[in-house]
């Protein structure tokens, strides 16, 4: 049975701890989230270990391993299976697990570790032909929505959270303790359940870091939008990609970083410096 990252503290579970609320401190009860290891092996050979939520663990592998470029489509993984209790993940896939994956540390939390970021270099995303693809109120629609369904942040904090917005409505979500961890879900979620994410919106609650946008773009995705900021070099690679890059997505403001002409305004003002 699957389980939510915030059901692993409950009641008398959750540790005291002393709050600070500006006068003094006090007894207060807070619900920190769980952290698993989780060994991965694929066709016998130890790949790597994850760090990362305890819930739907086989989203999470599927998508690690569609993001190493390992699986292609659900049809590549033969077997998968989790064990929590034991820590451990074991995959067979059609084909082989190449000698010597190099690990890439990231800038990200959780994990902290890619064996192989998916390179900036690729077919860009293309840009809308005729009309523009996102308008701001949708964008604003998805952010919220993104917090409606973030259920463990608002219960433990900690944690990140990310989804895929078709325009209407959030197509999938995911939480986890490490941002590109709930890349890599979306992506497990969207391979097994034959989800197209190609010119969707992704929409996140942390920083946007060059591997995040890598991975985005190796998924089709059109508009990148969080509540925070973007790295210069995840601004690089959208531009490069053909994405759009929106941050700060909050208080019915936001900041379009990369090719604004996706954005559905009255009048966009072309600002020097913003590329696309």
């Amino acid at each position: 049975m699957s389980r939510h990252p915030g059901d692993d503290a409950k009641g008398g579970d959750a540790p005291h701890v002393l709050r600070y609320d500006g006068r003094r401190l006090a007894p207060a009860h807070h619900l920190p989230v769980r952290e698993v290891h989780v060994a991965l092996m694929v066709n016998g050979v130890d790949l790597a270990t994850l760090i990362a939520s305890p819930h739907d663990l086989h989203f999470l592998v599927a998508g690690f391993l569609r993001m190493q470029g390992l699986v292609r489509s659900a049809g590549d993984l033969l077997t998968l299976s989790v064990c929590e209790d034991l820590g451990t993940a074991s995959v067979r896939i059609r084909g082989d697990v190449p000698d010597r994956i190099t690990p890439t540390f990231t800038s990200g939390c959780g994990a902290g570790i890619s064996f192989d970021v998916p390179s900036s270099e690729g077919r860009p995303v293309q840009l809308p032909s005729a009309g523009p693809f996102a308008s701001p109120e949708s964008l604003f629609s998805a952010m919220d929505a993104l917090a409606r369904v973030s259920v463990a942040y608002r219960g433990s904090g900690g944690i990140h959270s990310a989804g895929a917005w078709d325009g209407e409505r959030l197509l999938l979500f995911a939480e986890d303790i490490g941002r590109h961890n709930t890349i890599d879900r979306i992506a497990g979620q969207a391979l097994l359940g034959g989800i197209d994410l190609s010119g969707g919106i992704l929409v996140a609650s942390g920083r946007v870091s060059s591997e995040m946008a890598a991975k985005a773009g190796s998924l089709g995705i059109s508009v990148i939008a969080s509540r925070t900021s973007p790295t210069d070099l995840a601004v690089r690679i959208c531009g490069e990609l053909g994405i759009t890059l929106v941050g700060y997505v909050r208080g019915r403001r936001f900041n379009v970083y990369t090719h604004p002409t996706r954005i559905a305004a009255a009048a966009v003002e072309r600002i020097p410096g913003v590329r696309g």
